[in-house]
Order: C-alpha cells, then structure tokens, then sequence
C-alpha cells in the first residue's frame, strides 16, 4: 500500500498525509506539533495498522475465508478501522464529508492493501490445506440449508 501510495503521490503531487501519526499521538498521549508529525510516528502507525489488520486477514485465510470476497470483506474491515480510530480522536471526520477526490484515493489504496494481503495470507493458508469453512462448504456442493456442522474433529484436525 505505501509503495502504491508513493507512487500515486509521485504522479498527483498530493502531499503526504499526517493522520495516522496524530491518530497515535491522540491514542498515546505523545506531544502533538502544527503541521507536519514526525515521519517515525506516521510510519508507526502506519505499518502497525497494517500489521495489526494483517492478522485478521491471516486468520480469515486460516478459517477458510479466502478469495476475492474475504479480501473484499477485508477492505472494509480495513477502511473501518481507520475511521473509528480516527473519528474517536477527533482528528478525522466521517469520509461522507471529505472530498471526492480524497475518498476515492483512500479507498484505491486500501484496497489494494486488501488484495496483497488477502493474496499473500491465502497462498500461505492454502500450505495446510482447506480451512474448516471450506471443509464444511465441501459436505454439499452450491448453497443449501440444513448442513449440520463438521464433526469436532474434522473442523481442529488436519
């Protein structure tokens, strides 16, 4: 994300953004400055959302949700979290008020931090097999009602 990022930044001339570093100064209680944050703090926060999120995502591939819709659920979850944290501290408004243009931006970025991710956690899943929502998907083929659950043991053992 942060390579597509400056990448887009590169062609655009958009600035860098210093939300996520107020974000974890609001969070933290760390000293907040006019204008530009310490680019540690930014990064800080930055890479420790998405690392934080990135275990999420592992899990779903671990359960079974994998695929372009867990990784679609996954943005989501990803955008979420940025505004519940940056709305609570009263550094971000709600992204119905932002411009169009930064709205869009925003989304194309996190989603592609969705689909790496999602890519990346499902190939790594994938090397122990199906998860236990695939194993119990499998008893019956399309969607059908009625399926009772995987037996304990097929839904922990491999």
């Amino acid at each position: 994300m942060t390579f597509g990022e400056k990448i887009e930044q590169a062609v655009t001339g958009r600035p860098d953004s210093h939300v996520p570093a107020r974000v974890l100064e609001r969070l933290t209680g760390l000293p907040e400055r006019p204008g530009a944050q310490p680019l540690r703090v930014n990064w800080a926060m930055h890479y420790g959302q998405a690392a934080l999120l990135g275990v999420l995502r592992s899990v779903m591939a671990q359960t079974g949700l994998r695929g372009p819709l867990a990784s679609a659920k996954f943005a989501v979850v990803r955008l979420t979290n940025d505004q519940i944290l940056e709305n609570a501290t009263g550094v971000g408004a709600p992204p119905q008020t932002w411009p169009r243009k930064e709205l869009v931006v925003d989304v194309l970025h996190k989603a592609v931090y969705a689909v790496v991710t999602g890519a990346v956690a499902d190939a790594l899943a994938a090397r122990g097999g199906p998860g236990p929502g695939q194993r119990h998907a499998a008893i019956r083929s399309g969607r059908r009602a009625g399926i009772g659950p995987l037996a304990r043991r097929s839904a922990y053992g491999r």
